[in-house]
């Protein structure tokens, strides 16, 4: 078994954790890409859903994301977004099949990812009429 562990923000990291051979072994581990620089910088979702679809783990695991003390407004918001981006990289599939129960099949695997994105597009686009 394959497990996502996530440290969210614009600093923090992925790694893909092996469970098959008894002892946890690190598989790979990167840091959170982002795109831009200073206060323009955010989370690269499109860099997380490619890392995470390469590598198809079955689990994923978020670490607890909350303000820290005598953090400023901007900043906790950067880190807000950023926790926010990375759930969401991650969560989509999930409600996919929470939407569209009958097509798991269609769905179910992690390399179906795409397929998600799509149906949730597709849903979207009728409930909120074109863009």
């Amino acid at each position: 078994m394959r497990v996502l562990g996530v440290d969210p923000g614009v600093r923090g990291g992925l790694a893909i954790v092996s469970f098959e051979n008894g002892a946890p072994e690190i598989i790979e581990a990167i840091n959170i890409p982002t795109v831009g620089t200073g206060a323009k910088e955010r989370v690269d979702v499109l860099a997380i859903h490619s890392f995470i679809e390469a590598r198809t783990p079955q689990h994923a695991l978020i670490e607890r994301a909350q303000g820290m003390p005598k953090q400023g407004a901007s900043s906790g918001f950067k880190y807000g977004r950023a926790v926010g981006a990375i759930e969401a990289a991650i969560a989509s599939q999930q409600r996919a099949l929470q939407l569209f129960p009958a097509a798991h099949a269609l769905l179910a695997r992690n390399k179906d990812h795409g397929r998600a994105e799509t149906a949730l597009t597709a849903l979207a686009g009728v409930n909120h009429g074109p863009a």
